[in-house]
């Protein structure tokens, strides 16, 4: 009587790997362009929500914060506050949001009665293409 040895053969194991790395390449080709379209979703929402608090900042300072003060000044007073009792309690927002990759927004200020609130992308870097591309509230 023969011994035969119950298992899976090098082959059989093979094409289950192969079988589950396309599986995985079909999903992710698939899923990818619902999350990129979720971090633009979240950075205008981000934008927007900032750019009311800058609006408030500005109705009561008669300016934005420089770009020194940056987004900081929406959450605790400094020192330059020109109507520091008009300054709300709990600042402008609770926190400073971060971008889709976990950094915070820059702002920079443009011309007193002009701002740029935006972020570099996916790759932190200035310019870029897709997702690596600059956004911010010059597409709103």
């Amino acid at each position: 009587m023969k011994n035969k040895q119950k298992g899976f053969t090098l082959i059989e194991l093979m094409v289950v790997l192969v079988i589950l790395g396309m599986l995985t390449t079909i999903v992710a080709v698939n899923v990818s362009p619902f999350l990129q379209r979720a971090n633009l979703e979240k950075i205008r929402a981000d934008v927007a929500q900032t750019g009311k608090a800058l609006e408030l900042y500005k109705f009561n300072e008669m300016t934005y914060p420089s770009t020194s003060q940056g987004l900081d000044a929406l959450v605790m007073p400094h020192s330059e506050l020109k109507r520091p009792f008009m300054y709300p309690e709990d600042g402008y927002i609770n926190s400073i949001p971060t971008d889709p990759w976990g950094r915070e927004y820059i702002l920079i200020d443009s011309e007193p009665k002009v701002y740029d609130l935006y972020t570099l992308g996916a790759d932190g870097i200035e310019g870029g293409t897709g997702e690596n591309s600059d956004i911010g509230n010059w597409l709103q």
